[in-house]
C-alpha cells in the first residue's frame, strides 16, 4: 500500500461498522477496505476499566501463545488513527498504539496493522462489559466465525 492508508486492527467496539463510520469517516477518514482479521498468540479480555465507570469493563487484548483474537482489518488514511487516539483515549492513558502483524482471513496473507492495547495502569481483573457496549462487538458478526460470535454473545455482562 502506497497510498498513505494504514491497517487498523478492532477487536472491540470498533467492530461495529457504524460506530468507525462516526469516529472515522465520518470525520474525513474513510474506511477504504474493511475485511476479516484473525490474530494468533492472543487472546480477548474486558479487564480494561472503562473511563468514569471502573466497576466496567472494555475490551483489551493479552499475549495468550493458545488465543486467537477474531476482529476487522480496516484499511484507512492514516489520519483515521489520530482520530481513533482521541476516541481511545491515548493521551488520557487508557490504550496505547501496538504494530502487529494480523492474518486477513480471505487470503491468509499477513498484514503490518495497528492495534490499541490497555495500559497496565486501567486493568483490572473481574470485570464485565456492559451490554449495550457488547452490542458493539456484535455489530461485528459479518466478519466473525460463527464460534467467535457464539462465544461473544455468551460473556456475562455487568447488567
Amino acid at each position: 500500500m502506497d497510498d498513505g492508508s494504514v491497517w487498523y486492527f478492532a477487536y472491540g467496539s470498533n467492530m461495529n461498522p457504524a460506530r468507525l463510520k462516526e469516529r472515522c469517516s465520518d470525520k474525513g477518514a474513510p474506511v477504504l477496505e474493511r475485511i476479516a482479521g484473525r490474530l494468533p498468540g492472543w487472546r480477548l479480555e474486558f479487564n480494561k476499566q472503562r473511563l468514569n465507570r471502573p466497576e466496567e469493563g472494555a475490551a483489551n487484548v493479552v499475549t495468550d501463545k493458545d488465543g486467537q483474537v477474531e476482529g476487522t482489518l480496516n484499511r484507512m488514511p492514516s489520519a483515521g488513527l489520530d482520530l481513533l487516539d482521541v476516541d481511545e483515549g491515548v493521551a488520557r492513558g487508557q490504550y496505547r498504539r501496538h504494530a502487529i502483524r494480523v492474518q486477513r482471513a480471505d487470503s491468509g496473507d499477513w498484514v503490518d496493522a495497528t492495534m490499541y492495547v490497555a495500559l497496565p495502569a486501567v486493568v483490572a481483573p473481574n470485570l464485565r462489559p456492559p451490554r449495550w457496549y457488547l452490542e458493539h462487538l456484535l455489530a461485528g458478526r459479518d466478519l466473525l466465525s460463527a464460534d467467535y460470535y457464539a462465544r461473544l454473545a455468551g460473556v456475562a455482562t455487568a447488567d
